[in-house]
């Protein structure tokens, strides 16, 4: 059962965990997205998952104007200085708005996130639009190439892609307009997350997340395309259980960011 007010989503509530993480979906996607996640991490580890206006429960609030204010809008409702040791896992474009949220949570708290993973995703300033027109046409070639069992599932009902279409359009209009504004590095560690069958995101794409953290950054990839979540849960849930832990450190040989000024800090 999922409950929550605002943005924020919980399938199984554990008032007693020792890490609280957050997870944002990608383009078109829901708080719902994370539901097994959720039941299959551990009981140290709490999902509290992201959901974005205009979608399920929150059908026919207005989206945002651009990934900066809807990672604004999340900010501010958040119970923040946490009470744990806290981490943000945003897929695709979650992963935009995590690292953007991410971004506006460091001025204001100290160091406040235990970890950022981002999954599925080029780096920010890496990122060149696409061209997507927006109309249905466009989305449903653009769902066709990342796959998914979203995506074949409004494949096969027409009356789910109705439903469904406004908030992928909605979204694909924030990846398209995004532009990456220069600023400080985060100072937590950053793990970049994908699937050795994505072709929109090579394991090269996610290494240049490196730049964007000087407390450390390693990349790991899974077996599985642009929705590896689907084919690879349970070494997801291996690698968050291990990143997440307050006494865990990235393994030896982790892909580590250097102590140079990196092009994120450049203006």
């Amino acid at each position: 059962m999922m409950s929550g007010t605002g943005p924020f989503r919980r399938f199984v509530s554990r008032p007693g965990s020792r890490v609280r993480l957050y997870c944002f979906p990608h383009a078109g996607g829901a708080a719902s997205a994370f539901r097994d996640l959720a039941h299959a991490l551990p009981e140290t580890v709490e999902v509290t998952a992201v959901q974005y206006p205009g979608r399920q429960d929150r059908h026919g609030e207005p989206a945002p104007e651009s990934v900066a204010e809807l990672a604004e809008e999340i900010v501010a409702v958040m119970d923040a200085p946490f009470d744990r040791p806290t981490a943000f896992f945003g897929h695709s474009m979650g992963a935009l708005v995590a690292f953007e949220a991410a971004r506006r949570l460091r001025p204001r708290f100290p160091s406040p996130l235990h970890a950022l993973f981002v999954s599925a995703c080029e780096a920010p300033a890496e990122r060149t639009p696409r061209g997507l027109s927006f109309g249905e046409d466009d989305v449903r070639s653009f769902l066709r190439e990342i796959g998914g069992e979203g995506a074949r599932a409004m494949e096969r009902d027409e009356e789910l892609w109705r439903i469904a279409y406004p908030a992928f359009a909605a979204d694909l209009r924030l990846v398209e307009t995004y532009r990456f504004a220069a600023g400080a590095p985060l100072t937590c560690p950053l793990i970049a997350v994908g699937g050795h069958e994505d072709a929109s995101v090579s394991p090269a794409d996610l290494a240049r997340w490196q730049d964007y953290a000087i407390g450390g950054a390693e990349v790991q990839v899974l077996d599985g395309g642009h929705f590896y979540l689907d084919d690879s849960l349970p070494r997801l849930v291996t690698l968050l259980s291990d990143r997440l832990l307050p006494t865990e450190r990235p393994p030896a040989g982790a892909l580590v960011a250097g102590d140079e000024p990196s092009p994120a800090e450049r203006p």
